[in-house]
């Protein structure tokens, strides 16, 4: 294998896409933005995908756009009780801990979201680093200069021996240009949006060792 490193997602991409959480963390941000910033009501969904679309997260347009306080705003939209969605997976585990690369969590949440995402999954001890929205700032994925970052934060200078996991097109797309071997996590595999593909965690092993 010619990888020496993996960074993964966390949200939709750790776990199924239809456990509900991410849903209801975009519930979460559309009573932020009603509730903490007073958006009109008939607003929020289009604003909110609006940013998302432009600057990679919500967060990042409101930023853009909005006096914001970062730290309420992360911890307002990821309260919530994790357990009631997200349950360990011992096969995910045991082909993660089998992976001869460094491991590291690249996520556009922030780092207390994915400590309590992986402490419910049972996976924590198996990620050296969280790289998080806030060490990435003022960026995120899927900006090329978020993947330098990341690089970096690994102790890598080549992207070809790294490899992106994500359940998101644009950001695997992203991955591949900036040179990394990226592989989207997702049901559907549009042409040109990764360099490989996977629905089953079973086959991760296998695409590496091929390249």
């Amino acid at each position: 294998m010619r990888f020496t490193t993996i960074f993964f997602d966390l949200d939709d991409t750790l776990y199924p896409s239809n456990t509900g959480l991410w849903l209801a963390i975009k519930d979460r941000m559309n009573l932020y933005m009603r509730e903490r910033m007073s958006f009109p009501e008939d607003q929020i969904a289009r604003v909110r995908e609006s940013y998302f679309l432009q600057y990679g997260t919500t967060l990042r347009g409101l930023q853009a756009h909005h006096t914001i306080d970062t730290a309420d705003y992360l911890a307002f939209v990821h309260d919530l009780p994790l357990k009631d969605y997200l349950i360990p997976n011992p096969t995910l585990r045991s082909i993660i801990a089998s992976l001869p690369t460094r491991n590291l969590i690249f996520t556009n949440a922030d780092v207390n979201h994915a400590e309590r995402v992986l402490a419910a999954l049972e996976l924590r001890d198996l990620f050296d680093t969280i790289i998080d929205v806030n060490a990435i700032a003022p960026y995120c994925k899927p900006m090329p200069e978020s993947f330098q970052i990341a690089m970096k934060a690994a102790g890598e200078s080549d992207p070809s021996k790294c490899v992106m996991i994500d359940d998101i097109y644009r950001t695997t797309r992203a991955a591949s240009e900036a040179g990394l071997f990226s592989i989207l996590y997702n049901e559907t595999f549009p042409e040109g949006s990764a360099d490989a593909h996977l629905t089953d965690w079973g086959e991760l092993k296998t695409i590496l060792e091929r390249q």
